[in-house]
């Protein structure tokens, strides 16, 4: 158990299958279904993460920016985003599940309406992902750099406990952000302006 700022949730569990008990794509599609109560990713290296229920402030976080987003992209028009529960196979192999994701149109519009029920072989173009309590800084700026690596285009890492952003982009150094005020999405998310604050407050139980 991992406890910060008076939190406590309970870490990941890491499994690492046997040799030769490694599962295709299909295989480990039809494993998460099975085990549908769980949440499941997958590294590039095979080992599974069974990630447990958020706690009330992470998930209270995370539903206000997918409204965020939601609300713009609806405006926006030209990508689709997805929520925390959405598995993307990367072209590394591993599948993650980005706290808030959105992929255009076009890349959407290649992919038939069985591969639509699956989990989508694609990195989205956006990624962010909100640190929970329990979460090591270093393993979810890892996977911030795994999304850059395999094709995201943009990346903001939100950490409620230290008041921080972290901002990935393409051959370009993480910037830190100390407590900003608004994140803008230019040029891969036009016109999208996050207000943090609001992120922040909503995980404080503010109104």
């Amino acid at each position: 158990m991992a406890q910060v700022l008076g939190q406590i949730e309970q870490a990941p569990l890491v499994v690492h299958p046997a040799p030769g008990m490694e599962m295709d794509d299909e295989q480990f599609f039809q494993f998460c279904q099975i085990n549908g109560d769980l949440r499941i990713e997958r590294t590039a290296e095979g080992d599974l993460i069974i990630m447990p229920p958020a706690g009330a402030s992470s998930s209270h976080g995370n539903a206000e920016l997918t409204y965020l987003f939601q609300d713009w992209a609806r405006r926006d028009g030209t990508g689709q985003v997805f929520d925390s529960s959405a598995g993307f196979t990367l072209p590394n192999g591993a599948m993650r599940s980005p706290d808030v994701s959105w992929v255009r149109n076009e890349r959407l519009d290649a992919f038939s309406e069985e591969a639509w029920e699956k989990f989508l072989p694609l990195c989205p173009d956006f990624v962010l992902e909100l640190r929970s309590p329990s979460d090591s800084l270093r393993v979810v700026q890892q996977k911030m750099e795994e999304y850059i690596r395999n094709g995201a285009r943009l990346g903001w890492l939100l950490d409620p406990a230290r008041k921080q952003v972290h901002l990935y982009r393409p051959r370009a150094r993480p910037q830190v952000l100390d407590n900003p005020e608004d994140l803008s999405g230019e040029p891969i998310l036009k016109r999208f302006v996050l207000d943090v604050r609001q992120v922040w407050a909503a995980m404080a139980r503010r109104k």
